[in-house]
């Protein structure tokens, strides 16, 4: 009977969104003119729209993010109104995704590429370790 976040829902969603657009614009980068014949709906999207919407799902997941870690109800909740000291992390985690996917177009998919992207993993350690610490620390 755990009440979940509407802020924590929404930023999930984005988040969610955020990975399967940038996932598609790898998609249509790596196969150029063969995109449409690897997979048909790829034919309807642009690098440039999917870029425009990259950044849309970028901003509204940072912000829902924040809103989340300094609500008062997660405050409550978690014991904790420093959560938000979280966010710095949160946002290197995505620019480092971003990094990723814009300037290191591997022929992996980009969600396979920071599960072996070091800086982006020690980030992750970093971030649990620091919500564990805030939460459960003094």
């Amino acid at each position: 009977a755990v009440a979940v976040s509407h802020w924590l829902l929404l930023c999930t969603s984005f988040l969610a969104l955020f990975l399967g657009f940038s996932k598609r614009r790898h998609e249509l980068t790596l196969l150029h003119d063969d995109a449409a014949g690897q997979r048909s709906v790829l034919a309807q999207y642009t690098p440039a729209f999917l870029d425009q919407m990259i950044n849309v799902v970028t901003a509204s997941t940072v912000v829902c993010y924040a809103l989340y870690a300094a609500s008062a109800e997660t405050a409550a909740r978690l014991g904790t109104k420093r959560l938000i000291w979280t966010v710095p992390l949160v946002l290197f985690g995505i620019f480092r995704f971003l990094y990723l996917l814009y300037q290191r177009p591997a022929e992996r998919n980009p969600t396979e590429t920071i599960l072996r992207d070091v800086p982006f993993l020690a980030n992750m350690v970093l971030w649990g370790g620091v919500v564990v610490a805030l939460i459960y620390g003094a």
